[in-house]
């Protein structure tokens, strides 16, 4: 290793000296302590290098939460390799795109998506071997021949090399790959674990899915402190409770609706969440004073984004509620015109950043890379303003980069819209993000129909739900004779919302 670097790797090798005997993983089978985890890392890591598996090559994987990300995580970091962890929710037409875009030389899987293995042969041409989580079977070795390999080494890898790709939301229909340095997963799991203040005293259940950085930083930020990272088969919010008073689990991530369904929960009698200390992520303002009259923990608003490791801007909700929190120890944050130049305070503008929680690039994509990091900043396209003390407050997001957050999914507009116009029974579409009482916000299309054309509401989304994941296809739909147009005869997306943002119809 390179004299001054220190890598996700390290963190592995670290804390199985410091914390050999504590357990680092808790499943409902069986406890792995950090020591014990290191010797699965080094066997894992000794098994991809003897298929090959070395400096830059991908490594893909499609899995629920399991133990056994862990050791594969870290072993690729050892050798220098790149994990690309794919979205579960998604169709296989969106999977394939991922792996044929990474070109990863293995790939792992979940049995339960073994069905779809055909379905994904084009973008695993460059696969040279598949292997299923667990044991050897039909015809393909599993990952437990991984953990009983004999130990390896690891190589010099610099912590500026790549960890992880992350593939985001897509623009304009296509997803990209955010690439995602050792240094920026270190930095940023000290950055949390030192603000929010964890130890290894913490344990974190793993609800936000471990292939979306919301909850890989989160569970990386614990284990980094020495604490335990408790993962759940199947999330039951009932289930969830109860382990959260049974284990002492002090930390979750949040998005909508997992904290109402635990209070929910909790208001049955089902669990007290007593050592329940903090929550942090997104949640509807009158869910956070719920948890926060419980009087046992705090809710930590936030900001970030996967380009920034997922963790930007945070605060107590009690320090600032409605904002998205100050930036954080290791973020240089301004808010910018469309010139570039820094604006007042409270001020609405682009939110741009620097420092070491900025990724390296979208995978494949130099010129994307190179306008987004333009000028030697991070250019967010969101909207923000910050006032006086620091704090930030969300706006929105650019035109051209407008995104729908439902329960903490990520979706662009735009790949909604291309899914709604490949039926034809559609004219024109404009997809907008709507309140939602459940998730927090939801998808609406707004469509006009061809002449002569029929289709109901129900219709169009059960279509548009069968190409792509289903977290993306519209909740409700609004057929109207024309949408509103601007001077250039593009879709005026401002005006769809203000005539049609606040219904529900379809």
């Amino acid at each position: 290793m390179p004299l001054r670097s220190f890598t996700v790797y390290d963190i592995f090798k670290r804390n199985a000296r410091v914390f050999g005997k504590r357990t680092a993983l808790q499943t409902e089978e069986r406890s792995i302590t950090f020591g014990e985890l290191f010797s699965q890392t080094r066997s894992v890591m000794a098994a991809l290098a003897s298929c090959g598996v070395g400096r830059g090559d991908r490594v893909a994987l499609l899995t629920r939460n399991r133990a056994e990300f862990f050791p594969l995580f870290g072993a690729a970091a050892g050798l220098g390799a790149i994990v690309v962890p794919v979205n579960a929710r998604l169709v296989p037409e969106e999977i394939r795109h991922i792996l044929a875009d990474t070109n990863p030389l293995l790939f792992f899987y979940e049995r339960e998506f073994e069905g779809i293995l055909p379905d994904l042969a084009q973008g695993l041409a460059s696969a040279t071997e598949l292997i299923a989580f667990g044991e050897d079977g039909g015809g393909r070795r599993g990952f437990d021949s991984f953990l009983a390999h004999p130990a390896g080494e690891a190589a010099a890898v610099a912590d500026d090399e790549p960890c992880v790709i992350i593939p985001t939301a897509a623009i304009q229909g296509k997803p990209r790959g955010a690439v995602l340095t050792h240094r920026n997963l270190v930095a940023c799991s000290i950055h949390a674990a030192s603000a929010i203040g964890l130890t290894y005293e913490d344990a974190y259940l793993n609800i936000l899915p471990l292939f979306h950085i919301a909850g890989l930083m989160a569970a990386l930020a614990v284990f980094h402190a020495g604490g335990r990272n408790l993962l759940m088969a199947k999330y039951d919010p009932v289930a969830a409770g109860r382990l959260i008073d049974r284990e002492g689990v002090s930390f979750i991530g949040n998005f909508p609706p997992i904290l109402t369904q635990l209070l929910d929960a909790q208001a049955a009698g089902e669990c007290s969440l007593a050592a329940l200390r903090h929550v942090l992520g997104v949640e509807l303002p009158d869910t956070v004073k719920r948890f926060e009259k419980l009087g046992t923990g705090q809710f930590w608003l936030a900001y970030g984004q996967t380009e920034t490791v997922g963790l930007t801007c945070f605060c107590l909700n009690a320090e600032r509620p409605g904002s998205a929190g100050r930036p954080g120890p290791l973020v240089d944050l301004r808010i910018v015109d469309e010139a570039d130049r820094e604006v007042e305070a409270n001020t609405p503008g682009e939110i741009v950043i620097r420092g070491p929680l900025v990724f390296a690039g979208y995978w494949g994509e130099k010129e994307l890379t190179e306008q987004t990091l333009r000028g030697g900043w991070h250019h967010t396209g969101d909207v923000g303003r910050l006032d006086e003390e620091g704090f930030l407050f969300f706006v929105g997001r650019k035109a051209e980069k407008e995104l729908i957050k439902p329960g903490g999914e990520n979706v662009y507009p735009a790949e909604v819209e291309k899914a709604v116009l490949e039926h034809p029974a559609i004219g024109e579409v404009a997809v907008i993000g709507v309140p939602d009482p459940k998730f927090g916000e939801g998808i609406k299309a707004v469509c006009t129909l061809k002449e002569g054309a029929r289709v109901t509401a129900q219709e169009l989304i059960e279509f548009v739900g069968g190409r792509i994941a289903r977290y993306k296809k519209p909740g409700t739909v609004e057929f109207v004779a024309a949408l509103p147009k601007g001077p250039g005869g593009a879709v005026d997306r401002a005006k769809v919302k203000q005539l049609y943002g606040s219904g529900a119809k379809g």
